[in-house]
């Protein structure tokens, strides 16, 4: 006698997800406390530039966009969201050498950054109000001041992280949505960075280009012999 099949029966679950956890999982003490002490190390130099200036800080102008783009407090959500959003592609990977060449190509970038940073000392031209009243711009005053404005690291190490995991996630066979959702995530920052006045449009294109140079790079001089699946 034939039985009908169980209503509820067990489905394995697809490949793309056993890849990802398998990916989240592998070395994940060891990505989490390497970016963490980047991160603590990064906001070192970048402190000690920003309140010892070599040269007179330049206030960037203002553009069109800029005027007509209102102050948004609730892009503060999105914008803090990049020190998650950082985490990602390392996240992803598999070897100890591919994080490592990943990790010397961020340094290189922010090195970039801060090296521009203390030639050309930036900040961003005064809103005129005071925003400390709204929720978490007082603590975002006292840790990214309107200062080391272009370019926008912010956006750069975002774009770098967007381009990265859009690869890595083709390259896998990952869904299109995940695809869409790394999109969708870095547009929301990119915006944040206008929206919450610690940027201009200015800031935000030279960061895109300092950010897509080096993802292109990373990409392209990557060790040719240790694919992105860690085959």
């Amino acid at each position: 006698m034939n039985l009908p099949p169980a209503p509820f029966s067990s489905r394995p679950p697809p490949a793309w997800a056993v890849e990802l956890k398998r990916r989240i999982r592998r070395h994940t003490l060891l990505k989490t406390s390497t970016l963490c002490a980047f991160i603590g190390v990064f906001f070192i130099g970048y402190f000690h530039v920003l309140h010892h200036p070599v040269h007179p800080v330049t206030i960037m102008p203002l553009t069109a966009l800029d005027r007509l783009l209102p102050f948004q407090p609730l892009a503060l959500i999105p914008y803090l969201s990049l020190w998650f959003y950082l985490g990602i592609a390392p996240g992803l990977m598999l070897t100890l050498r591919e994080l490592a060449v990943y990790g010397l190509w961020a340094t290189a970038l922010c090195l970039t950054g801060l090296f521009c940073f203390y030639t050309w000392p930036t900040m961003v031209p005064p809103l005129g109000f005071d925003v400390s009243g709204y929720a978490g711009f007082a603590m975002l005053q006292g840790v990214d001041s309107s200062g080391n404005a272009c370019p926008s690291l912010h956006l750069a190490t975002a774009l770098f992280t967007a381009i990265w995991v859009g690869h890595m996630l083709r390259h896998l066979g990952m869904p299109r949505g995940l695809r869409l959702l790394n999109a969708a995530w870095f547009m929301a920052i990119a915006y944040s960075t206008l929206a919450t006045k610690q940027h201009v449009v200015l800031d935000a294109l030279a960061g895109a280009a300092l950010g897509t140079v080096f993802a292109l790079a990373a990409l392209r001089w990557r060790p040719r012999h240790e694919p992105l699946d860690g085959s």
